[in-house]
Parts: C-alpha cells; sequence; structure tokens
C-alpha cells in the first residue's frame, strides 16, 4: 500500500528537499507540497492523505493548528495503537521544525501529533518517520522524547497536582492496558500479560484512546502520567532491559 504524503513548509526549498527524499521511496508518494497550514489542511482532504509533514512556523495557519484542525475534521483518529495505521486510522501528522523548545514539544503533541522531528534530520530517519506513523505508531526524536522522560521524572511537589476524572470513564481492564502502554508494552507484551488475545487486547487500546479523546499510544502515555496513574520509576513488569514497543526512535527497529 503506497503511503500519501503531504509536505507543508513556507521555505520551498526545504519542502522540496524532503518531497525529493520521500517521492523515490517504492512506497511513499508525495500528493501535494504546500506553504502554510489552511492549504495543508486542505490538501489532507482533498488527497486522503495518510501522513502530513508540517512545519510549526508558518503563515495563515501554523502547523499546530493545522494539526489542530486536522484532528478536528476526523481526518484522523486514533487506530488499534499497534500497526493499524494507514488509511484505517486516518491521516497521521508529523511536525518538523528548528526550534528544539519545550512549549512547541507539548503544543505539538496535546494537538494530536504522532511525531515530532527537528529539521536537521537524517533522510533515512525522516523516511523511517513517515513509516512509523503511517501504520499507526509515535515517533519522537531521541530530544523530544528525553524531554518527556525530564517533565515526568520531576519530584512530585515540582509537578502540578494531578486529578484527572477520566480514568473514572473506564473499565478496570481498560485502566489496566493504560497503565501498561504507559510502561512500554507493546500490544503482543500486553496480551501475555493479561492473558489475552492480541484482538481483545487491540480492542482495550482502541476504547481507551477513543474514551479519553486520544489520537495515539503517545497521547495515551502522557494521559497516564498526568493523571497519576503511573509514577516515574516504574518498569515494565518482568522485563530485564528497556520498555519494547511504545515510542519509536530514529535509527530504532520497530516493535
Amino acid at each position: 500500500m503506497t503511503i500519501r504524503v503531504v509536505v507543508a513548509d513556507d521555505q520551498e526549498l526545504v519542502r522540496s528537499g524532503f518531497a525529493l527524499i520521500l517521492d523515490v521511496q517504492p512506497d511513499i508518494e508525495v500528493v501535494a507540497e504546500v506553504g502554510d497550514g489552511a492549504a495543508a489542511v486542505e490538501a489532507v482532504r482533498r488527497h486522503r492523505a495518510d501522513v502530513a509533514l508540517l512545519d510549526i512556523r508558518m503563515p495563515r495557519m501554523d502547523g499546530i493548528e493545522a494539526c489542530r484542525a486536522i484532528g478536528a475534521e476526523g481526518v484522523g483518529q486514533g487506530g488499534d495503537g499497534d500497526g493499524a495505521g494507514g488509511r484505517g486510522g486516518g491521516c497521521r501528522v508529523v511536525m518538523l521544525t528548528t526550534f528544539d523548545s519545550d512549549a512547541y514539544v507539548y503544543e505539538a503533541l496535546h494537538a494530536g501529533a504522532s511525531g515530532f522531528l527537528l529539521k536537521d534530520v537524517r533522510r533515512d530517519d525522516l523516511v523511517h518517520a513517515v513509516r512509523v506513523v503511517a501504520r499507526g505508531d509515535s515517533l519522537l526524536a531521541p530530544s523530544v522524547a528525553r524531554r518527556l522522560v525530564e517533565q515526568y521524572t520531576r519530584p512530585p511537589a515540582a509537578r502540578a497536582p494531578r486529578s484527572d476524572p477520566r480514568l473514572g470513564l473506564l473499565t478496570g481492564r481498560e485502566r489496566e492496558t493504560l497503565l501498561l502502554l504507559a510502561r512500554g508494552l507493546s500490544n503482543a507484551e500486553i496480551a501475555a500479560e493479561l492473558v489475552v488475545s492480541d484482538h481483545t487486547v487491540k480492542t482495550h487500546v482502541g476504547n481507551v484512546l477513543a474514551k479519553l479523546g486520544l489520537r495515539d499510544r503517545v497521547q495515551a502515555v502522557i494521559c497516564a502520567y498526568e493523571t497519576g496513574l503511573i509514577a516515574a520509576g516504574d518498569a515494565p513488569r518482568g522485563a530485564a532491559g528497556p520498555p519494547a514497543g511504545g515510542v519509536s526512535r530514529p535509527g530504532a527497529s520497530p516493535a
């Protein structure tokens, strides 16, 4: 299946460069190159794009507002969270920027972005990012992932109090699923942990995303920390090494 991509950047040389890198891939087609966020939203709608690469700072409508608009229109809602992606999961957004700023990171993720990369990304990592988010997974540049870890590993007194009634929307099994997602487990590992089928896990993940209004696993992890469901230092049960699955990183093998 060909991945249809919209590239949006107000600098023509930048967007043309990204488009050239992507368009030579046998499984990727750049269906539109545009110079502002409003045009990007229209292009996603017109071409039924699978992935949109959005610069953050653009005229008329910036990339974060464009990301919100794409989600608000129902162009992209979270799929089953583990490889559904593509046209079944709607259009996914990867933010591209030269600004390595906390504010941009958090705004973009809360706007529904599935990936966030700096513009000095290597070409192989750019291609990898498009493929990862197209299949329904999420991707963060290492520096962005580090910022999120730092945010949620501060002492409790340094963070704002967390009290969120959204967890009351979930069944007990859905809360367990969200907790395991936040610990970095893949769907297959969650199935083994809960002693259920992969299909059942996909159903639980889909219910969690729908009930909490989340687009993907990145937002689910953020939600789990914000609501206090998981605390810094929690590790996957039975795991001797780093958590499997979860958020993909450039250069890493997908789970």
